[in-house]
């Protein structure tokens, strides 16, 4: 896994081994940020459930301001936390370890406010709806913002998505994976 374009283009990413993560593919992740090329210059990013980061970290190679990582995995974090150093990222990221509830509710304790989230959490879960459920309860996103969902099972996602009242903007399937994107109005 590297980063695809940008200041640090062709860094190669370190990843955790095993089957607790599963890293976004090149294949996914270029088309993803040629949909979102427009929105990333001077964003502020939250990756959730961030896994190696490789995707705040893309982010930040094309253009964001700043990167916030959300994970919850102590050997994700370190690996996190390698891969900032590798790509010479460290003023422009900030990670938060613990659980997403834990993230979020230590980002509304903040100022911050995100352009663009990431949720990719791990499949068969329901921590898309719970996250998405609470993103929505505090005040964590700027107008115009832009959520970025990573799932296997679009079809529960979309009623997730349906149950909270939000609007799918736009799909795209790569495999077996599903990008769902939906654009936050304030």
């Amino acid at each position: 896994m590297r980063i695809i374009s940008g200041k640090a283009r062709g860094t190669k990413l370190y990843t955790l081994d095993g089957e607790n993560t599963r890293p976004t593919l090149d294949r996914v992740k270029e088309p993803l940020f040629n949909i979102l090329n427009f929105k990333l210059n001077d964003s502020v990013v939250l990756d959730l459930f961030a896994g190696s980061g490789a995707l705040g970290l893309e982010s930040i190679s094309r253009g964001a301001r700043k990167a916030v990582f959300g994970e919850c995995n102590p050997s994700a974090v370190r690996i996190i936390q390698k891969n900032i150093e590798k790509t010479k990222f460290e003023d422009k990221s900030f990670i938060i370890r613990g659980e997403f509830e834990k993230v979020l509710k230590t980002l509304n304790d903040t100022d911050i406010k995100f352009d663009i989230v990431f949720l990719d959490p791990p499949y068969k879960t329901d921590l898309v709806y719970k996250a998405l459920n609470y993103i929505l309860n505090i005040e964590l996103l700027n107008e115009n913002s832009v959520i970025v969902i990573e799932t296997d099972d679009i079809e529960r996602i979309k009623k997730d998505i349906e149950k909270l009242g939000l609007i799918i903007d736009d799909t795209r399937k790569y495999g077996r994976v599903h990008l769902v994107f939906i654009n936050i109005k304030q």
